[in-house]
């Protein structure tokens, strides 16, 4: 396929190599608004540029990869569904329930490959809650905690800042559980049910740096740090937590706790456990860290400042844990420096066969719908002073539609 990438930013930079690479994109096109980074973007990785989204969708592309400022991932993947585009979005999906219908309803009537990019879909913990939970271990699900952790200080500023110029702060103040996904996705994906309803408290902000606040910023959102609980499908309850204010860096986004009424997965910061009974109710712990940590991690521990370095993200980076780095990869992919513990080989991969193949990528768009509209339900909650809200519904896939076998683990 020919793939154009909307977007010359840090995350769409960590994806183009692979991209080019890929065996199955024969050409990469980058567009960008600014000629300054459309021209950084062709000399650093000899691509094409074109100068905006529009160029891109009217140009002779297959797909699209969008990698703009999240609140326009919506708006842009209609535009290029529209377009006879398969598209890929890192995530959220959308901002509104209207956006998200449109394109489960579009991905449904035109047959075009929708996918969302969400990375935490091959963390360690979240393949191993998939598998475990296959395998039976977990027996009925009952609970789980999951949380995404991300101060505004690490990071978020400058990327801010990238993108939306003087004006930054407008965007920036992005309500949390609009971004949802990295702790809603992986539960989802392990249980195979979703949210029906949502209860939220939000936390209001008090940095004072204009950010957060009424009329602060596109959504007149006041909070930094939101926490919900979910009422899913089989009966379970989950507890997501969603900060953006917070003395605490690492770990940033886990499955924290997955229990079941047979066994239990529990993690704390650099450490993996399952809980198991045995049918005379005895329990057994296993450490199963050396399975889902990089093994840069384990070879460190016990070394002077090895809690620090974990705390402040110096270990792991782009390398991918035993329980990722046993799926297959083209060849093509090997080798290249990656980010997010080494899952973005895994999304290209997955993307660029779902579109050769017409077969459903994880998080396709109805997948993908119920990752993210329980998010919107949540925040919407939290404005209500906590009241429940309904969580709405797409569907499945329509019949005889194909999932992917993933390499990253099942679709």
């Amino acid at each position: 396929m020919r793939l154009g990438v909307i977007g010359a930013g840090q995350f769409s930079a960590d994806f183009l190599p692979l991209w080019r690479a890929h065996p199955l994109v024969e050409e990469v096109v980058v567009a960008d608004r600014h000629p300054e980074r459309r021209e950084e973007f062709a000399a650093r990785f000899g691509v094409a540029t074109l100068p905006d989204a529009d160029a891109l969708l009217g140009s002779e592309v297959d797909a699209v990869a969008i990698f703009a400022q999240r609140h326009l991932h919506g708006p842009l993947a209609i535009a290029a569904l529209e377009a006879g585009k398969h598209v890929y979005s890192a995530v959220p999906m959308g901002v509104t329930a209207e956006e998200i219908a449109r394109i489960v309803e579009l991905a449904g009537t035109t047959g075009l490959t929708y996918m969302m990019g969400e990375t935490c879909h091959y963390y360690p913990g979240a393949m191993f809650c998939r598998e475990q939970q296959r395998l039976g271990t977990f027996g009925d699900f009952v609970y789980a905690e999951s949380q995404y952790v991300h101060d505004m200080r690490h990071g978020f500023y400058a990327a801010y800042q990238h993108s939306g110029g003087s004006d930054w702060r407008r965007v920036a103040g992005f309500p949390p559980m609009l971004y949802s996904t990295h702790t809603v996705a992986p539960v989802l994906a392990a249980t195979g049910a979703r949210v029906t309803s949502v209860s939220c408290l939000g936390v209001e902000d008090r940095d004072g740096d204009g950010v957060f606040g009424e009329d602060a910023n596109l959504w007149s959102n006041p909070y930094s740090n939101q926490v919900a609980l979910h009422r899913l499908s089989n009966g379970g309850v989950h507890r997501v937590v969603e900060f953006r204010r917070a003395g605490l860096r690492r770990p940033g986004t886990h499955i924290g706790l997955f229990l079941g009424t047979a066994a239990t997965y529990e993690f704390a910061f650099s450490r993996h456990y399952l809980h198991r009974s045995d049918p005379d109710g005895e329990m057994h712990v296993e450490d199963v860290s050396a399975l889902l940590n990089a093994p840069e991690l384990e070879a460190a521990r016990g070394r002077p400042g090895f809690d620090d370095d974990v705390g402040n993200a110096r270990i792991e980076g782009g390398i991918a844990s035993p329980i990722l780095a046993r799926r297959e990869l083209p060849r093509e992919l090997g080798g290249i420096p990656t980010t997010h513990r080494g899952t973005p080989p895994y999304l290209v991969d997955d993307f660029a066969r779902a579109v050769a193949t017409g077969a459903l990528p994880p998080h396709h768009a109805w997948d993908a719908a119920r990752a993210t509209l329980p998010g919107l339900a949540s925040h919407e909650s939290a404005l209500r002073g906590g009241e429940a809200v309904t969580v709405p519904d797409h569907g499945d896939p329509p019949a005889g539609s194909v999932l992917l076998e993933s390499s990253g683990g099942e679709g």
